[in-house]
C-alpha cells in the first residue's frame, strides 16, 4: 500500500464503504496482500492511521479467522479499541478464533462494561478458558458485573468511575483526578463516598476547578445526587439520564453502597435497541431464540431471518381467514350488486392505514412518556374527533367515484363505510397499544401487520353490512 493511501487512510477506507463491492473488494485485496507478503509494518500503520471505530469497519469486511490475523498486528490498546466497536455478533466470533492468552489480553484491556459484555455472549467452555488468564482484580470485576440479569442497570454500568473522599480538599481531589484520569472512564462527573462506599454527593470537574482550593468536597458536592439501583430497568435509567441530561448516573446496591456508573454512550447502545426492538415488534418479527438485535442484516443467516418472521405471518394468516368467511357470508350482497367489489380493496386498505397511524403514534407516545397509561379515554375522545374529520373528508373524495362505477346508492354505501372504517381503524390502533399496556406487555407488540389484519376483517364486515341494510339485499341463508 502506498504512502499516499497510508496518510488518507480513512478517506480510502470511506471511499472503499461508500462504493460498489468493486472498491471494497479493492480494499480487501490490498489489504490481504500486504498480510500474505508479510508488510506488517504497513497494516499497522493503516489502522493506527484509522480511529478504533474505522478500524472495527475495515475489519468486518474480512471473515473473523482474517480479521484476527489482522488485529494480532497491533498493540495491546488498539486491539482493545477496536474490539469495543465492533458488532457483538462479530465481536464473538472473533473471539471464539483467538487464542486463550491474546483473548485474555484483549479483555484486560477493555473498558470495564464492554469486557464484562464480551465475557457475557462467550460460550461457559470459553468463560472457563480466558478467566484464569486474567489477573484477580479483573477476574472479579468481571464476575461481579456479569452477574447482573440482562436489562438490568447493573448489565450495562462499568466500574471504572470516579470516587472522592467528602473530607479531602477541593485542590487533593484535582491531585487525585490527575493520577487517575488515564484509568478512568469519566472524570467530568465524581462520585463522593464514605468510608463504607455508601454514595453522598456527587461534584463536576466543572465544580472543582472553580471552587477554593482549600474548600472542603462536602461543602462543595450535590448532596442530592440522581441515582438508580442496580436491578432497576436500564431503558429507565436510560431515559432518567437523557430526561435530566446527565452524562453519567451512579448506581447503586441494596446497601447504598457505588457499584458503577451508568454512561451517556450506554444510553446511547439502550436506547437504539430499544428503538430496533420497538421496530422489529411492530413490523411482528419476532420469535424464540437469537434475538436481531445488535446483528448486521446484511450478514444475518436466511434461516435466523426465516425463523423471526415466520411466526407472526402464519398466525396471521389464520386471522386473515376471518376475512375470507365475511366475504362468504355476504355472497348475496356481492352478486346484487357486483359494482361494490371494486371499492373492497381501497375501503378495507384505508382502515388499515388509518390504524397502523394511529398506532405509530400511540406507541412511540407512551415510549417517550409524553402519554401514560391512564391518558386513554382523553385520547379516545381526541381520536374519535380526529378519526371522524379524516373519515369524511375520504369518504368526500371516495363518493365521487362510487357515482361514476355504482350509481348514487353505491356512492352514498361507500363513503358511509369510508367514515366508518377509518374511525374503526383508528380506535384499533389507538387503544390496543393501551390495552397491552395495561396487560404489561410492550405496547410495541401492537404491530402494524396485526392492526392492518384487525382492521381488514372489520372493514369487511362495515362494508357489506352497510350494503345489506341500504340497498335492502336479501341475508344469506
Amino acid at each position: 500500500m502506498d504512502n499516499k493511501i497510508l496518510i488518507e487512510a480513512k478517506d480510502f477506507l470511506d471511499a472503499a464503504l461508500d462504493s460498489d463491492d468493486q472498491g471494497r473488494q479493492e480494499l480487501i485485496s490490498r489489504l490481504e496482500s500486504l498480510l500474505e507478503a508479510g508488510d506488517h509494518d504497513s497494516i499497522r500503520d493503516f489502522f493506527y492511521s484509522l480511529h478504533p471505530a474505522d478500524g472495527a469497519q475495515a475489519l468486518e469486511l474480512f471473515s473473523p479467522e482474517k480479521a484476527c490475523a489482522f488485529i494480532t498486528l497491533l498493540n495491546n490498546e488498539t486491539q482493545a479499541q477496536i474490539f469495543n466497536y465492533l458488532p457483538p455478533h462479530f465481536e464473538t466470533r472473533m473471539a471464539s478464533c483467538l487464542g486463550r492468552a491474546q483473548l485474555a489480553r484483549i479483555i484486560g484491556a477493555m473498558s470495564h462494561d464492554e469486557r464484562a459484555d464480551l465475557y457475557n455472549r462467550l460460550t461457559s467452555e470459553q468463560q472457563e478458558e480466558v478467566l484464569p488468564a486474567l489477573a484477580h482484580a479483573e477476574r472479579e470485576d468481571i464476575r461481579r458485573l456479569a452477574s447482573y440479569s440482562e436489562g438490568t442497570a447493573g448489565a450495562v454500568m462499568t466500574s471504572d468511575y470516579a470516587a472522592l473522599s467528602p473530607d479531602i480538599t477541593a485542590r487533593e481531589a484535582l491531585d487525585k483526578l490527575r493520577r487517575e484520569a488515564p484509568d478512568k472512564e469519566t472524570i467530568y462527573q465524581c462520585y463522593v463516598i464514605d468510608e463504607n462506599r455508601r454514595l453522598v454527593g456527587v461534584i463536576s470537574l466543572r465544580e472543582l476547578l472553580v471552587a477554593s482550593p482549600r474548600s472542603l468536597v462536602s461543602e462543595v458536592m450535590n448532596q442530592q445526587p440522581i441515582f438508580a439501583h442496580a436491578r432497576d430497568n436500564a431503558e429507565e435509567v436510560a431515559s432518567t439520564i437523557a430526561k435530566y441530561d446527565l452524562m453519567a448516573m451512579p448506581i447503586i446496591n441494596g446497601d447504598d453502597k457505588l457499584v458503577g456508573i451508568v454512561t451517556f454512550d450506554d444510553v446511547h447502545d439502550i436506547l437504539e435497541e430499544e428503538a430496533t426492538e420497538d421496530f422489529h415488534r411492530m413490523g411482528s418479527i419476532s420469535g424464540h431464540g437469537e434475538s436481531l438485535v445488535g446483528v448486521n442484516f446484511r450478514e444475518a443467516s436466511p434461516w435466523l431471518i426465516i425463523q423471526k418472521r415466520l411466526p407472526w405471518l402464519l398466525a396471521l394468516v389464520f386471522v386473515n381467514l376471518l376475512s375470507g368467511a365475511g366475504i362468504a357470508f355476504f355472497e348475496n350482497t356481492i352478486e346484487a350488486v357486483v359494482a361494490l367489489v371494486f371499492f373492497l380493496p381501497l375501503l378495507i386498505a384505508s382502515a388499515g392505514n388509518a390504524g397502523s397511524q394511529s398506532s405509530t403514534l400511540m406507541v412511540r407516545a407512551l415510549a417517550t412518556g409524553d402519554v401514560k397509561a391512564s391518558d386513554w379515554l382523553y385520547l379516545l375522545g381526541k381520536e374519535v374527533g380526529i378519526a371522524l374529520t379524516l373519515g369524511l373528508g375520504m369518504a368526500l373524495a371516495v363518493s365521487m367515484v362510487g357515482i361514476f362505477r355504482g350509481g348514487p346508492e353505491v356512492a352514498i354505501v361507500v363513503g358511509l363505510t369510508m367514515t366508518v372504517v377509518v374511525l374503526f381503524g383508528s380506535l384499533v390502533g389507538c387503544l390496543l397499544p393501551f390495552l397491552l399496556a395495561r396487560m404489561k406487555v410492550d405496547p410495541a407488540t401492537a404491530s402494524v401487520p396485526l392492526i392492518t389484519s384487525i382492521a381488514d376483517i372489520g372493514g369487511i364486515l362495515i362494508y357489506f353490512s352497510i350494503a345489506t341494510w341500504l340497498l335492502e339485499v336479501p341475508a344469506a341463508h
